[in-house]
């Protein structure tokens, strides 16, 4: 097949029922250039990318590679075209290995034994790109982060001429970041073309050629990276000026809320996922943890909020002793979880909306009279959630489903701080939102540690846990490699830390 040269969507049209994800979107890339992709969550990013991609079919408008009007019927005609997409989404069977899930539908995969062959071809890109696996976990065992490597390195493999990434830095240190640019940067030189997804600003404007922002599913703004600042781009995706330098007032921390002492977690994977890590949260306090994705960090979360149980060590709130004890018991103790992965464990996708916001909470005198619901004061309960955390949804009555995950992401916010928790624990809040969304859950955030709430917030975002936390500690492979104040922390130090330097 041809190598694309140059690649155009022309027109390109999608509706769904009467809801319109893109009007006339028109763009073109051509080999060599990175062209960055920003909108906020609805905007039409992802459909426009499907369609690319040939998940979906476009109602109107043509996909021209080299000047040629082609059809795309499937994801098979995209990669054998040379079209390669990481979704935000992972396309992967958890009850099968790292190797089998990349030899599905790899044509140069043999008929017999083909997860074999094939894992020789992903330590070999593995090594190229940075990007370590293990060929031989399932997916379940995997970290979301760890999953989007997978995905990353299964479009890879198969050789394409143009990689659509989504997000593909939220599982990188800074210094393995910069190595990621470097790589895509020579890709480019070698004649790849890349279409850039992120929400962080900074890594459109360090990576790529030019921009394109939609809004409402047309392209409302386009520029080269040269002509333009993340101010400039903030304000085309929504409308209105961004706030990106939070003004976090100096409160005094107040009496301990949280204290962890030498937990001992074990993993899906490993007899000990935690190592005997310890640290402390007070009151009107943000305590963050940073650190790639897979150190650790979701079995010290699933433990604390009662979805683990520990092998090791103790956990008190307010001085109370909860080791081990049931999620129910846990949220009893006034201990709020937003999860790691939103749809996955923070909502029931096929109930109403009204139904999601008393999760955990339905057995309540509030909620409920005996064995049955009091749904007048559920639905007056979802509606003050809506309006207060600023949800865009038709109605309360809508599948959860149905919304974007920026507002699914403002739901559960709004359904954890409405219990009036002691301590919140948020693992990656803001994780693929846009900048609109970023924004608003981080200023909740801010508000509640000065509302009395202690926090604790895991996150792979550096830029986040420096503009909000008091107190930075790091995980590297189960255990914590310092703690610091947030004023004498640098980006530097805490880059090495993640990569396993001890502070």
């Amino acid at each position: 097949m041809k190598k694309i040269e140059k690649l155009e969507m022309v027109e390109i049209s999608k509706y769904f029922h009467t809801t319109r994800a893109n009007y006339k979107v028109s763009f073109s890339i051509e080999s060599g250039e990175i062209l960055g992709l920003l909108g906020e969550n609805g905007a039409g990013k992802t459909t426009l990318m499907n369609i690319l991609y040939s998940l979906i079919q476009s109602d109107e408008g043509e996909i021209r590679i080299n000047g040629e009007t082609v059809r795309l019927h499937s994801p098979k005609d995209a990669i054998q075209r040379g079209i390669g997409m990481v979704h935000q989404h992972f396309m992967l069977i958890q009850n099968h290995t790292v190797a089998e899930n990349i030899a599905l539908g790899f044509e140069e995969a043999p008929f017999f034994f083909p997860a074999g062959h094939v894992a020789k071809k992903i330590e070999e890109f593995s090594r190229i790109y940075g990007l370590k696996v293990n060929t031989q976990e399932k997916i379940w065992q995997l970290s979301a982060g760890e999953q989007q490597r997978v995905e990353i390195v299964k479009a890879l493999i198969r050789g394409v001429d143009l990689l659509i990434l989504d997000e593909p830095t939220s599982v990188l240190t800074p210094q393995e970041s910069k190595e990621l640019f470097s790589i895509l940067r020579r890709m480019a030189g070698n004649g790849h073309s890349i279409i850039f997804i992120s929400h962080k600003l900074e890594e459109i404007l360090s990576i790529c050629d030019r921009v394109l922002v939609l809004r409402r599913g047309e392209i409302v703004g386009a520029s080269s990276v040269q002509s333009t600042d993340k101010r400039k781009l903030a304000r085309m995706m929504v409308g209105r000026d961004i706030i990106f330098d939070f003004e976090k007032e100096h409160i005094e921390r107040g009496p301990l809320i949280l204290e962890v002492k030498e937990l001992i977690v074990p993993g899906d994977r490993t007899e000990r996922a935690v190592k005997g890590v310890s640290f402390k949260v007070y009151k009107n306090e943000i305590f963050g943890i940073a650190g790639v994705s897979g150190n650790g960090q979701r079995e010290l979360i699933e433990v604390i909020t009662g979805l683990r149980r520990a092998s090791g060590g103790s956990i008190l709130i307010n001085g109370k002793d909860i080791t081990n004890a049931s999620a129910r018991l846990v949220s009893d103790q006034g201990i709020s979880h937003v999860p790691e992965e939103r749809i996955k464990f923070g909502i029931v996708p096929n109930l109403f909306i009204y139904e999601n916001t008393v999760l955990k909470r339905h057995h309540n005198k509030r909620f409920s009279k005996m064995l049955f619901l009091n749904y007048q004061t559920i639905k007056s309960h979802a509606e003050s959630i809506v309006k207060d955390f600023q949800v865009t949804a038709p109605s309360i009555n809508t599948p959860i489903k149905n919304l974007s995950g920026g507002n699914i992401q403002k739901l559960i916010l709004g359904r954890e701080i409405t219990g009036e928790p002691t301590l919140l624990v948020a693992a990656h809040p803001t994780y693929g939102l846009d900048v609109g969304a970023t924004e608003y859950i981080r200023r909740q955030l801010l508000e509640r540690r000065g509302k009395g709430i202690a926090v604790l917030l895991i996150s792979e975002d550096l830029e986040e846990i420096f503009e909000l936390c008091d107190r930075i500690a790091v995980m590297f492979e189960g255990e914590i490699m310092g703690i610091l104040p947030t004023q004498e922390a640098n980006i530097e130090d805490i880059g090495l830390m993640m990569a396993g330097s001890r502070k």
